[in-house]
């Protein structure tokens, strides 16, 4: 198929890579690729019939820049990188803004600054972020960021939940077994569960217009949504969401292909959440786009199926054309 949109693709700055997750094969290449910007990127694109790729920093980048000014700084001088790289090719990159959510009241005129002044279709957040300390973890859900979410409601952009691995203090499951952290496993934990804490604060009861995206066919929380809610509906204790987590998922939430190329679990995306709430998406470059590209083509589906999922949702959604 050609004409694909992407909305989990990747790039980085210098000041963004400590934190990456270790494990990384060929970390010389993947850097490289990650501070490329337009020559290896395009090329992969138009080998592989991408016509956009809307960008997003690194993680956990500006998250685990527990210094709030720090934070401030480093996520304005991303944001003008990106906004430069789109102005150089605005018809195949987009960007969703990099936030210092260490600051609430920055993270919010930072979105407003990428939105209305630099063209930007959302934000992209890894995770909770570090606050005050290496130590101390703040979610999303937590009251202080309400006033925020109001912000994103307001300017009706998406806001893109991305994964991170838990502080190092919060990894003894992990103990022995190094590898399950990151992509493997602790990921999708982390994420899930931070994006569960969002459905089940009554976020979405007071901003109902909200749009969550996950990435990852939806970080496990779609094969896993009748028994959350099974176990929900007879648990005796007062709540603070009025209604099923189900109604979020379809009504508040979609999921993108990024990095889990597995047929079966596109599959029952679509069966849980319609056709119409997936999109399509690389995770370049922990991800190759020919292995992303290759599988979604070749995939047996409808035709308008595909291109829903391929492109015309995120036309859609983020008013492009």
């Amino acid at each position: 198929m050609k004409g694909k949109i992407g909305l989990e693709e990747h790039f980085a700055l210098p000041d963004t890579m400590g934190g990456m997750p270790a494990g990384q094969a060929n970390l010389g290449v993947l850097s490289q690729r990650l501070f490329d910007m337009f020559a290896m990127r395009i090329e992969e694109m138009d080998k592989y019939g991408m016509d956009m790729m809307i960008l997003s920093l690194n993680s956990p980048a500006i998250q685990e820049t527990y210094v709030a000014a720090k934070a401030v700084d480093l996520a304005r001088r991303c944001n003008d990188h990106l906004a430069e790289t789109i102005t150089r090719y605005p018809a195949r990159f987009r960007g969703f803004a990099a936030l210092p959510m260490q600051d609430p009241d920055a993270a919010t005129r930072e979105l407003e600054r990428c939105v209305k002044d630099l063209g930007f279709l959302g934000a992209l957040v890894n995770g909770y972020s570090q606050i005050d300390s290496p130590s101390n973890a703040v979610y999303l859900d937590d009251k202080r960021y309400w006033p925020f979410w109001a912000k994103v409601e307001e300017l009706n952009v998406p806001f893109y939940l991305h994964p991170r691995d838990p502080l190092p203090e919060w990894q003894q499951i992990y103990e022995g077994h190094p590898w399950l952290l990151a992509a493997t496993w602790a990921f999708t934990v982390e994420t899930a569960t931070h994006a569960l804490r969002l459905m089940c604060s009554g976020l979405f009861d007071q901003y109902p217009k909200l749009t969550l995206l996950l990435g990852h066919l939806g970080e496990c929380i779609p094969h896993h949504i009748w028994r959350s809610q099974n176990r929900l509906d007879r648990d005796p204790r007062p709540k603070p969401f009025k209604r099923p987590l189900g109604d979020y998922l379809r009504e508040n939430v979609y999921v993108t292909t990024s990095g889990n190329f597995f047929t079966p679990a596109l599959v029952n995306c679509i069966t849980v959440m319609g056709a119409d709430r997936v999109m399509f998406s690389t995770d370049y470059p922990f991800e190759s786009v020919g292995k992303a590209a290759d599988w979604f083509d070749n995939i047996e589906m409808d035709e308008a199926v595909r291109q829903k999922i391929g492109r015309e949702n995120a036309l859609r959604l983020f008013s492009l054309k």
